[in-house]
């Protein structure tokens, strides 16, 4: 039983880790590091260069800005899940089931009990820092702060699902000096440097006895961080004054997350720990495409196409401190594209005017959706507004609401349950499957000061 416990929790646990490696582009990939591009759906996230938040979105477009400045703000996610249509039920090894040895198969032996109340992820508010610092007509520096990838969801105690993962918490933050030069009036380029740090707390729970009831169960959790170095390279190509084309590619990050575990029973107890539990995880690389066309002095058009190679994501590993294999899981990732299109109308001198539509496509699988991560395509519309009362001075808001297409979770595990008198043999498991519908709502505000 408690060699089970270590064995199933961790493997539940990380695989969180990769899956939650994704927070609202493709996935669980984080896309709120500017809200005057979140106005316009982030069309233009690597041509239209507006404020400092340019030093994510594409390093080269800092040499185009006029002088000195800053850009702080944030994004209040809301999201609302809804769950329905489950079907929860306990297996039994069909040769326990009739007093003998174990056969090698298992049968349906009744209903789990639990709750689905849904909402299981909370409001989170993402922040985000940049400055960008012109030094000369060609060349300028630039320093950014923000969360790239991130995830949480908490379930109820009761959840009906909790022995496949009931509560995950990963944060990636970013730190990235960057440079940029500008050739002439036509080309520019630019990097930077990612310092990263991901920290994550995941849980599941796990059975002690055959009636599965949650007040009985183990609780188990990891917890892990590491620190890694990544890159990012950018150009920007205005052929003429009016259109502007930007290419911006963010390499992958190599982590070793390296975890502590502990589950405990219900009265406290420690029921079995590990310090020395450790994962090989890859954050996938991203290319990003766009368009900024200026169609008249109030109005431009800007269109923009993102890659990210989520194959990376096939598999899940997880290594004791020996060396030995805890468990090996297949994930199946595919890599994925978001489009997005998107306008802004100077409506005063001093208000523009915005909007955006986003379509993301999931890399989740069928075969391996989770209850952890049960996101599917998504639609995302996007308002926005830029409000300039001084020239060195401008106020962002924006407003965005992303609904996702139904999707569907099926999980079994045939191993959550051992018994004495097979030798710790796991005999007993659970099935969990369950209609999920997601959206969102995202609330923006971002300030930028210009020296």
């Amino acid at each position: 039983m408690h060699n089970n416990v270590k064995k199933l929790s961790m493997a539940a646990a990380i695989a969180a880790v990769g899956c939650a490696s994704q927070a609202h582009a493709g996935g669980y990939q984080i896309n709120e590091q500017s809200v005057s591009g979140q106005g316009y759906g982030h069309a233009g996230r690597s041509s239209n260069v507006h404020d400092a938040t340019i030093v994510f979105g594409n390093p080269a477009g800092m040499s185009f800005l006029d002088r000195a400045q800053i850009s702080v703000g944030g994004t209040y996610l809301n999201p609302k899940t809804n769950i329905s249509n489950v079907e929860a039920s306990r297996t039994l090894d069909s040769g326990v089931a009739l007093g003998g040895l174990p056969s090698g198969s298992q049968i349906p032996v009744g209903g789990i009990p639990g709750t689905n109340e849904g909402d299981m992820v909370p409001g989170t508010l993402v922040p985000f820092a940049f400055y960008a610092h012109p030094v000369n007509e060609r060349l300028a520096f630039g320093f950014g702060v923000y969360a790239p990838f991130g995830s949480k969801t908490d379930y109820e105690d009761s959840f009906q699902g909790r022995y496949f993962g009931n509560y995950t918490e990963v944060t990636v933050m970013s730190a990235q000096p960057t440079v940029s030069y500008r050739f002439n009036d036509q080309w520019s380029v630019g990097a930077g440097i990612t310092f990263n740090r991901i920290d994550g707390e995941l849980r599941r729970q796990l059975p002690s006895e055959a009636g599965f009831n949650a007040a009985g169960d183990v609780d188990s959790r990891v917890e892990g961080d590491d620190d890694a170095w990544g890159y990012n390279l950018g150009v920007i190509y205005q052929p003429v004054p009016e259109t502007t084309f930007g290419l911006t590619y963010r390499s992958k990050v190599d982590y070793t997350l390296d975890g502590t575990f502990v589950a405990r029973d219900p009265a406290g107890n420690v029921v079995r720990a590990d310090d020395s539990a450790s994962l090989d995880l890859t954050t996938p690389e991203t290319i990003n495409f766009s368009v900024t066309q200026q169609m008249s002095d109030r109005f431009k058009l800007m269109f923009g196409a993102s890659w990210v190679r989520w194959s990376r994501f096939d598999q899940i590993l997880v290594q004791g401190g020996a060396g030995d294999t805890i468990t090996q899981e297949q994930q199946d990732y595919s890599n994925s594209w978001a489009f997005a299109t998107g306008g802004e109308y100077q409506l005063t001198p001093t208000l523009a005017l915005r909007a955006g539509l986003t379509l993301d496509y999931t890399p989740t699988s069928d075969e391996h959706r989770s209850v952890r991560i049960p996101s599917d395509d998504r639609r995302i519309f996007s308002l926005g507004a830029g409000w300039s009362p001084t020239p060195d001075l401008t106020l962002d808001v924006a407003y965005s609401y992303l609904t996702e297409r139904g999707t569907h979770v099926e999980q079994e595990r045939a191993d959550l349950l051992a018994s004495p008198a097979t030798g710790g043999l796991p005999v007993g498991g659970a099935t969990y499957s369950a209609d999920y519908k997601n959206e969102a709502h995202g609330f923006g505000a971002q300030l930028t000061y210009r020296f």
